[in-house]
Formats: structure tokens, C-alpha cells, sequence
């Protein structure tokens, strides 16, 4: 963001793609209202907060204009929406109007990061409008809901206050101990015990946050002519990948991104594994291998009417590996296949496909995990290694007060995932992750 200052700058910007049938265009800031009045023949007249009229642009186009009194608006400060239609022109004339009365472009994120700056939102909320503007799934846009709807934020304020409860404890029993006795350890730690088993938890449920949030890669590697592209185009329901009989097809990999309950997964189809003098066909394997280093999960597939060979063995990579029988149509039975254990899956008739996209999400609770994402994670690690200080330092013969430093820290960490406590170059680094509009 471009500092303070720049907080009390009328800014501007199309909240929609443009393009379309229509295009939202926001004011923010002081001079909203006034300029919105001086590119339209819109006024806001008494009763003109959050009543939408119809208005005629100085640039030709008429639309609908919103106002928004400080209070009730997005950002929270003046703000006026306007509703035109979506095409490059109409957009781009409102723009260059709102810009000669004095309003700047608005920088990716700026609505939001107002919306944070003045107490609308905490930043986990923030994390959860830009979630949701990039959600694919409906288990991302679950997630993204619940930050937004700060249920995190929530959360991290009752275990704060727990802890707030335990320091009070312990500074009441060292200033005043004639009127209160002496401090109850064991309760103390327990207190503080019952805080890191919610935030080890969490900690425990992130990955699988992640896994929704993110997304899985899955590479698909063996020798040539095994039936990797077949598979890819009957995983995913498409064409993408060009199939013939000929081995070495595929010289690139290939790509394709499918939703597997709720989880993004992008499939990669590679160059077959094999020694070869061709250029091209080279770099393809290269590629393959790079791949495989990359991917999350690596299906090896190999021919299972041809049984497991010794170049099957030689293309093994040095990683773990999801092994993947494909072809099984053309044996008569499948219950010994010559290396176990093993996917049995047939690309042409599609037998075993649905089984095998199970096991990618084999291992997901059943409940939704918390909407923990990689910087929170951080800071819970930081969080619970300050309470292991802390209930260490109960178990010893140290005054109490000693553990206090330890507490205050844990509630300090917390206080930076909602951004109470949070650095401006930690904010600043997750706004950068915005659009602008947003």
C-alpha cells in the first residue's frame, strides 16, 4: 500500500471484470459523494444513502449509482458504487472522469486493506474476501466463507482469553498473594495444556486445509505406450491428450485440472520413460523427471498385459509412488497381478478410475477442517513452543511470574494471525496478494 497518507485518498476502480454485460465501478474515500455528483447528473439528495437510482454518465452511458454512509459501507469510508455497462469504453470513460476530479486508481487489495484499517475486518476476514474471489470448489468457497465470516478470528480470541485468564491468575497470586494464596499450578497448566491441544489441532488439520485450498498435482510417469494419456483423458473426461499405438506420443507434458470432492487436482501426463537418441524426445523425459520431483502424488503406470518388466524396474524414481495397473481389461484376472500391491484400472473402459481417484482423498476428515492456512500454521507453531515455555517453566522451581513472558508472547503470536499484533510488513505482504477491485 502506499502508506498513511494514502489512507485519506478518494481511490477508484471497476470491482468486476470488465467485458461483461455490466461493470461495477467503487468510490472510496472523502470525495466520493462529490464526484460521483460531477461525472453523473446523479445526487444524493437527503435520504440518498443506500438508495439506488438511476443516473446518466458525463461520458454517455446511464447506470445505477449506490451511495454508502461511513458506517455501513464496505471499506468503511464514503463510498459510491456505479453500476454501468461492462464494456472497455464505458469503463475506461468513468475511470479517466473519476480520475480528473481528483480520485486515484484504487492498488490491488486497497478496498479491503481500508476495510482492515478501519476496524470493518480483521485480517483473517481479509485472507477470506481474497479466498473467496479465487475459489474453484465449493469446499474452497466453504473455507473461505468461514474466514470471512470470522469464525477463525473467533476462535483465536476464546483461546486468547484463556490464556488472559491464566495471566491474571498468576500476576493476582504475585502482587497480592496475603489475599489470594498461592497460584494453582497443575490448574494453570492444565489451562494452558487445554489451549495447545485446540492449537495443536488445528496444526494437525492444516495440511488438509491446504489440500483444499491449494490443490493436489499429480503426475502420471512409466515407460512409454502404457497408456499414461489414455488414463489422463479418462481421469479427467477429455480429449486433452493426443493417444496412439505408436510408443513416445507424448514429447511435453500435458495438463488438466479436475475438481475431486472439493479438491483441486491438475493432472500431468508425461513423456514416456526410456533411453532415446531423439532430440525432443530427450527433453520430454527430462521433463518428465523434473515433474516427478515436483508433483505431490506420482502415479507409476505400467502395462499390466505385459507384466512388470525389468524397464518398468529401470523408470522406477527414487520417491515414493501410487502404482497403477492399467490395461486391465485385457487380462482375464486381476487378483494376481505381477506387482502388487497395485491400482488395477482399465483406461478404455473406464473400470477402476472412480477407485482410483478415491485414494487422493482416502485420507480427508470427514468434518471440515479448520480454514488454517500457511501463515497461520506459522504462527501456531510459534504459539505452542512459547506455552511449552511457559508450562515448563510451572514445572520448575522458578517464582511464577517467570512464566508470564512465555504467556504474553503466545497471545502476542495469536493477535498476529487476526493482524491485531501483526507487523506492516506482514500485512502488507498478504495485501499484495490481491487483486485490484478488491
Amino acid at each position: 500500500m502506499t502508506g498513511a497518507a494514502a489512507l485519506f485518498d478518494t481511490i477508484v476502480a471497476p470491482i468486476t471484470q470488465t467485458g461483461g454485460a455490466v461493470a461495477v465501478v467503487r468510490l472510496s474515500g472523502a470525495k466520493s459523494v462529490a464526484i460521483a455528483e460531477v461525472v453523473s447528473d446523479w445526487r444524493q439528495g437527503p435520504a440518498g444513502w443506500a438508495t439506488a437510482r438511476l443516473a446518466q454518465f458525463r461520458h454517455g452511458d446511464e447506470g445505477i449509482v449506490t451511495a454508502f454512509q461511513p458506517a455501513k459501507s464496505y471499506t468503511g469510508d464514503e463510498t459510491v458504487e456505479m453500476s454501468i455497462h461492462g464494456s472497455q469504453a464505458s469503463v475506461g470513460a468513468l475511470l479517466e472522469a473519476c480520475h480528473k476530479e481528483g480520485a486515484r486508481l484504487a492498488e490491488p487489495g486497497e478496498f479491503t486493506y481500508r476495510a482492515f484499517m478501519n476496524g470493518r475486518i480483521d485480517l483473517t476476514q481479509a485472507e477470506g474476501v481474497r479466498d473467496t474471489v479465487l475459489a474453484k470448489t465449493e469446499a474452497q468457497l466453504r473455507q473461505a466463507n468461514s474466514l470471512r465470516d470470522g469464525h477463525l478470528r473467533e476462535q483465536v480470541a476464546g483461546l486468547q482469553d484463556q490464556l488472559l485468564t491464566v495471566l491474571a491468575a498468576i500476576e493476582a497470586s504475585t502482587d497480592f498473594s496475603e489475599e489470594v494464596g498461592e497460584l494453582d499450578r497443575a490448574a494453570a497448566q492444565n489451562q494452558i495444556g487445554s489451549v495447545q491441544v485446540e492449537l495443536s489441532k488445528w496444526l494437525a488439520l492444516s495440511q488438509y486445509a491446504a489440500l483444499i485450498r491449494e490443490g493436489a498435482t499429480v503426475a502420471l510417469i512409466g515407460r512409454p505406450n502404457v497408456g499414461k494419456s489414455s488414463l489422463l483423458n479418462a481421469l479427467t473426461g477429455t480429449d486433452r491428450s493426443i493417444v496412439t499405438a505408436h510408443p513416445g506420443t507424448t514429447r511435453d507434458t500435458v495438463s488438466e485440472t479436475i475438481d475431486v470432492q472439493g479438491i483441486v487436482v491438475r493432472f500431468i501426463d508425461t513423456a514416456g520413460i526410456r533411453e532415446s537418441l531423439d532430440e525432443i524426445e530427450r527433453l520430454g523425459v527430462e521433463r518428465s523427471l523434473a515433474e516427478t520431483n515436483s508433483a505431490d502424488v506420482v502415479w507409476f503406470v505400467y502395462d499390466a498385459s505385459q507384466g512388470w518388466t525389468e524397464a518398468d524396474e529401470a523408470a522406477m524414481p527414487d520417491r515414493p509412488v501410487t502404482l497403477v495397473a492399467n490395461k486391465c481389461d485385457l487380462l482375464s484376472d486381476v487378483s494376481g497381478l505381477p506387482r502388487e500391491p497395485a491400482w488395477p484400472v482399465s483406461a478404455l473402459t473406464r473400470e477402476g478410475v472412480a477407485d482410483l481417484l478415491a485414494t487422493l482423498v482416502q485420507d480427508v476428515p470427514g468434518a471440515e477442517p479448520p480454514p488454517v492456512n500457511r501463515r497461520h500454521s506459522a504462527l501456531i507453531v510459534e504459539a505452542i513452543e512459547s506455552l511449552d515455555a511457559a508450562t515448563n517453566t510451572l514445572a520448575s522451581a522458578v517464582p511464577d511470574d517467570m512464566a508470564t513472558v512465555h504467556i504474553r508472547s503466545a497471545i502476542r503470536i495469536l493477535g498476529e494471525v487476526t493482524g491485531k499484533t501483526a507487523s506492516h510488513d506482514v500485512i502488507e505482504r498478504v495485501f499484495q496478494t490481491f487483486c485490484i477491485g478488491k
